[in-house]
């Protein structure tokens, strides 16, 4: 018997769900959250603003968010049995794969872990939501042979999370600048992670098996590990013309060149990307080194000329980590993190209104 469905590649283009949360519109170059323009957002609110959107439906007044980021702050503390998994996992431990474990063991501290409804996931995704920066930093912190570091109550959600990572307070900017990246990463429709978080969740599985599914789809280079091996290839050479030149050896040998070319935004750069490009001149001004803006101007006009693509958010949010400090390892744990309120938007979503996932296939097989 064969099914009449066409097979599609990757799914490419079919609509695999109906979402009240976003949506990529192409035609008129928005990336919508919930009714408003992530990008027009990114210039005026913050992290907290959208986690307020995604899972509450409404931007905040500075009331409810005052409130929201005490909510937060009286749940950052993980229990002591996390850290204890931390330390006896091997020390070749990938840190996604540290943060994979952290959300797993976490499930087992669920006292309501079959409760599905509504109040219950959105608890969950707010309870996660604090806890991710500690997990995050201190799973790479501890397979590093480093000492678990405190969260600072007295300090704004992603100061906080910043200052967790570097061990230093964060300037007013640099807090501001990592809080534009981790607006720019909290959604973005339907990529492998989402997908995978609301397949898993179709099953009734819970939020934390989810998003755990979730962070290893994140864990592939063609998904979020894009950020980490961008910065990577820019350490390779310590000019825009050596760039250029590291560049055209691996499009000769036919490599993928990483921080470039996205499946939606196929003849144009990835509106994110030009945030974190202004972002990164910022970052360059202050410290009077324009280096890497000169290495990244130069390799996105050579793609372009060269491949007809365009940079992607990990090509600009790369840098800017790099400058803010940021230990390469750590760029795509600070991805899922960030994302972590998009995914919990699309989980809650699913449970809400599910049907479990259950595609067809396209038969290449023996005869019968």
């Amino acid at each position: 018997m064969k099914t009449d469905a066409k097979f599609v590649p990757g799914l490419a283009g079919v609509v695999a769900a109906e979402t009240a949360i976003s949506l990529l519109d192409t035609e008129k170059e928005k990336i919508v959250i919930k009714g408003h323009d992530l990008i027009a957002l990114s210039k005026d609110k913050d992290y907290l603003d959208i986690v307020n959107l995604l899972l509450e439906d409404t931007l905040p007044d500075q009331t409810t968010k005052t409130k929201l980021e005490e909510k937060l702050k009286a749940l950052y503390d993980v229990p002591t049995g996390l850290i204890a998994v931390f330390k006896s996992l091997p020390k070749a431990t990938h840190p996604m794969d540290g943060l994979r474990t952290g959300i797993s063991v976490l499930a087992g501290y669920d006292e309501q872990i079959d409760d599905r409804s509504l109040a219950v996931n959105k608890s969950r995704a707010y309870d996660l939501l604090a806890k991710l920066p500690t997990i995050t930093v201190n799973s790479y912190r501890i397979l590093n042979n480093q000492e678990p570091v405190q969260p600072q109550q007295e300090l704004a959600y992603s100061a906080n999370f910043l200052y967790m990572i570097t061990g230093k307070v964060p300037t007013e900017q640099e807090a501001k600048i990592f809080d534009r990246s981790l607006l720019l990463y909290s959604e973005h429709e339907m990529p492998n992670s989402t997908f995978t978080a609301r397949v898993i969740a179709s099953t009734q599985s819970d939020l934390y098996g989810a998003l755990t599914g979730a962070v290893a789809s994140l864990k592939g280079n063609l998904h979020g590990g894009a950020n980490e091996a961008v910065m990577y290839m820019l350490r390779e050479v310590d000019s825009a013309a050596s760039f250029e030149e590291l560049l055209m050896k691996k499009l000769s040998r036919k490599e993928k060149v990483m921080g470039f070319g996205h499946r939606v935004y196929m003849n144009k750069m990835d509106p994110r990307a030009l945030m974190m490009k202004e972002s990164l001149k910022q970052l360059c001004e202050k410290n009077g080194d324009f280096l890497l803006l000169e290495m990244c101007e130069a390799g996105e006009k050579l793609m372009k000329r060269e491949k007809g693509l365009y940079p992607n958010l990990d090509y600009y949010a790369a840098p800017v980590y790099w400058l803010l400090g940021i230990p390469i390892q750590l760029y795509t744990p600070i991805f899922f993190s960030a994302r972590t309120v998009g995914l919990s938007a699309h989980v809650i979503e699913q449970h809400q209104h599910n049907r479990i996932f259950r595609p067809r296939v396209h038969y290449i097989g023996k005869p019968y």
